[in-house]
């Protein structure tokens, strides 16, 4: 994804490496998941837009910054969800989502799960972490790499699973574990399958 519509700043550990900072910084429009706002306001910046119920906004930014804040009271979603539902409804959907994983871990396993979701509602989205990079996919998808590079695969649907360009081979895991550490062995790897699966691409 070389060109993003919209960054979410979600509210987990704000990002610290360089990769998620630098898509931060260069992003067209900044969605704010509620308390995620505060550090990020709290580092000079301002978000074009901050989404959610408001339970951890704090007061100062909520009166101060009333004006950006797009209120959704409803509790049968996250903000990370609200954020991606409000940016597909304006046309944006290619997105990057950052700072949704750390402090706790029920949270990050929910917004990576999410990541489904979120391909099947029609965006174009990949979650950047401090170690590196969360991409939902569907049917056989090709990457750019590193030799060398470690790659985990994390199956939902997917049938007949088989790689082109990695060490290990690859088949239809059950358990998430399965899928984990491998290895890069050229500058691109397919995948080929039919169905969902979720790919991790470690920075290093």
């Amino acid at each position: 994804m070389k060109e993003i519509d919209a960054v979410i700043l979600a509210n987990g550990d704000y990002p610290s490496a360089s990769t998620p900072l630098q898509i931060l910084k260069e992003a067209p429009y900044v969605v704010c998941c509620d308390g995620g706002a505060n550090e990020h306001i709290a580092k000079g910046y301002l978000p074009d837009i901050i989404i959610g119920d408001g339970d951890s906004l704090s007061e100062e930014n909520r009166i101060k910054h009333a004006s950006l804040i797009h209120h959704n009271p409803d509790q049968e979603t996250n903000d990370q969800t609200k954020a991606v539902q409000y940016l597909l409804s304006n046309g944006k959907k290619r997105i990057a989502i950052v700072g949704a994983t750390g402090k706790r871990e029920d949270h990050t396993i929910g917004n990576i799960s999410l990541l489904m979701e979120y391909m099947r509602m029609g965006a174009e989205v990949r979650s950047y972490t401090d170690y590196g990079v969360f991409v939902p996919c569907k049917d056989t998808c090709s990457f750019e790499c590193r030799k060398g590079q470690q790659v985990s695969i994390f199956n939902f649907t997917a049938k007949g699973l088989k790689e082109k360009g990695l060490a290990y081979p690859i088949y239809d895991f059950t358990i998430w574990w399965q899928g984990t550490l491998n290895t890069c062995t050229d500058t691109s790897f397919t995948i080929e399958a039919e169905g969902e699966y979720l790919v991790f691409l470690n920075y290093k």
